[in-house]
């Protein structure tokens, strides 16, 4: 068991929109696929948990490198999202509060590495394909608003 499972408070979660305009048809996302619990297997928005005195920027920047090798440049704040994941038995087994930014591609191409094994740039009306949780649907629409793209 990890020490983020059957948490005694909410995790707090940093994720990073990265929008693209000029791929798809109207832009595109960065998403990454997850290798550990509790989401592994899925496609999402990169981003992690915020360690001990470090800054949610800070956070953002350092996550948004680990997981994909990039970094961006003027960083929004975007939106908050509760993630609550519950075992058989109805026990919080994972609690995250997740901050999400957003940010304009800046260049180079993601190369997946930390606790992804994948990543991938997601055209606004390909989600489907990624089974994009709609919560990630959610906050991409807001960045794209605050960013206006």
């Amino acid at each position: 068991m990890s020490s983020r499972e059957y948490p005694l408070r909410p995790i707090v979660g940093i994720g990073v929109v990265v929008l693209r305009p000029d791929l798809g048809r109207a832009g595109a996302a960065l998403l990454v696929r997850r290798a550990r619990p509790p989401n592994a297997g899925a496609w999402s928005i990169p981003g992690g948990a915020q360690e001990l005195g470090e800054t949610a920027e800070h956070a953002a920047r350092r996550e948004l490198f680990e997981e994909t090798g990039l970094a961006v440049g003027a960083l929004h704040l975007a939106a908050n999202v509760d993630s609550i994941h519950r075992d058989a038995d109805a026990r919080v087994k994972f609690h995250y509060t997740i901050l999400d930014f957003c940010a304009a591609w800046a260049g180079g191409d993601p190369i997946p590495g930390g606790d992804v094994d994948a990543a991938a740039w997601a055209g606004f009306e390909d989600f489907d394909a990624f089974d994009l949780w709609a919560e990630a649907r959610r906050v991409i629409g807001l960045a794209r608003g605050i960013l206006g793209l």
